[in-house]
Parts: C-alpha cells; structure tokens; sequence
C-alpha cells in the first residue's frame, strides 16, 4: 500500500495519492488550491497512474484543482451531491467573497466527468475498495472514505474536515451544523477500531483510539456524556 500526502496551497490542505503500491494506478483524493503541481510531482516519482478524484467535500480548499487535475490526467471526479454546487460557486459556500487575487487562481467549474457519492457506496478505483459515509456537518455534502485492514496495513479512514487531531472541523460557515457534525462523529467514527490510522483534511496523521481517548469533540461522545452536545472548544478548519 502506498499512501502519498502534501499539505497544498494558502490553507495547507493534504492532498493524498492512493495505490497498491508504486509504479500502480492510483487515487488522488482532495486536489485543493494550488496542489496540481504537487500532483504531477508525486505522480512522476512514485511512477503513478491516477485513475480518478475523489471529493471528501465541497469547500475550495479541498476542490479548488479538481478541473485541471481531472484534465491532465483523463479522469472522472466524484462528489457528494448536496455539496457539487460548490465546485461552480466556491464563494456562496463560504458566506462571503474571498479576494479576487485568490480567485482568480482559480478554475471554478465542474470536470467533464463529474459522478456523485452516496452513503455506504464502495468505490473499486486503482485495485483498492474506498467505502464512503455520508458525514454532515462541516458541510451538507460531506464524507468520508474507509479502508479495510490489509496485510501489515492498519484500517484507513480519509476524514476530511470531519475529524482532526484534537479537533473537528468548523461549523460556522453555509450548510455547517454543530449538533449534525456530531452525530456524524458519532455514527461514523466512534464504531471504527481504534488502531485505525485517520488520515485528516488538516494537520497530522492520527489514529482513533488516540481521538477518542483525547479529543474534547469525541471524548465525550464515547463516554455517552450529552453535555457534548453544548460542548464548544476551538474547532478546526
């Protein structure tokens, strides 16, 4: 298993390459601002061939190259549906403008081969099986992607903006919901094992027994305690 992440453009968001191995095809999860020159480079040194982009959610710091990767490369993209209109107004999504400078870095639009995610779907892309969970909260349209265990591999979980290490992601911004985030936090992380390896939007890697023994979002939900739903300590991004 080959997992290839770059933290990418004004926000640091990681973009990860997925593969069985180097030199296979693979998945690019998360082309963000400014990650398609990180791409190509990861492509050329792991020897990859990218066979499709997936979406954990809609805000351009996750979407912002999907057209020109997409392009570059032939391939498809996938995206929750409540979230897809965010990929032609990328503004609307954050509740106010972002600075001309900044978008007009930007390719807003969709990709020539735009195809949505459901709940519980299992996507077979580049040799690998990525099952998505519907995860609202940081946004209508957000989700996740799961990895079983393999041969000296650990579970995976791609979390997007949901959970970070020691935080979760915000929930001010259009479509976020405080109390919706955590019951996603709830009914999609807390069942997972805690040896599996979160592999976040934001920040460093961590595993969910560490989340769920530390984080001041999760801690409370898996002792069962409903003063999480009131519980504000600071969010992510």
């Amino acid at each position: 298993m080959l997992v290839a992440g770059f933290p990418a453009g004004a926000w640091g968001t990681n973009c990860y390459l997925v593969a069985p191995a180097a030199g296979e095809e693979c998945v690019i999860i998360d082309p963000g601002h400014r990650a398609a020159p990180g791409v190509t480079e990861t492509v050329a040194r792991h020897r990859l061939k990218p066979v499709a982009v997936v979406l954990t959610h809609g805000h351009v710091d996750h979407v912002a190259s999907v057209v020109p990767v997409c392009g570059a490369h032939g391939v498809p993209a996938w995206i929750h549906p409540r979230d897809r209109y965010m990929l032609s107004d990328p503004e609307k999504a954050l509740g106010a403008r972002i600075g001309e400078p900044l978008m007009g870095e930007l390719t807003v639009g969709e990709p020539d081969d735009l195809r949505e995610l459901s709940d519980g779907a299992e996507l077979a892309l580049a040799g690998l099986t990525l099952t998505v969970a519907h995860a609202p909260g940081h946004t209508r349209g957000s989700v996740t992607f799961g990895m079983p265990e393999q041969p000296d591999v650990p579970p995976l979980l791609f979390s997007g903006d949901l959970l970070f290490a020691g935080s979760i992601g915000r929930t001010d911004l259009p479509g976020g919901d405080h109390a919706e985030i955590l019951r996603s936090l709830a009914r999609v992380c807390l069942p997972l094992d805690d040896a599996t390896v979160v592999l976040s939007g934001h920040g460093p890697q961590t595993t969910i027994g560490r989340e769920r023994a530390s984080n001041p979002f999760l801690r409370p939900l898996a002792a069962g305690d409903g003063a999480a739903d009131v519980a504000a300590p600071r969010q992510g991004m």
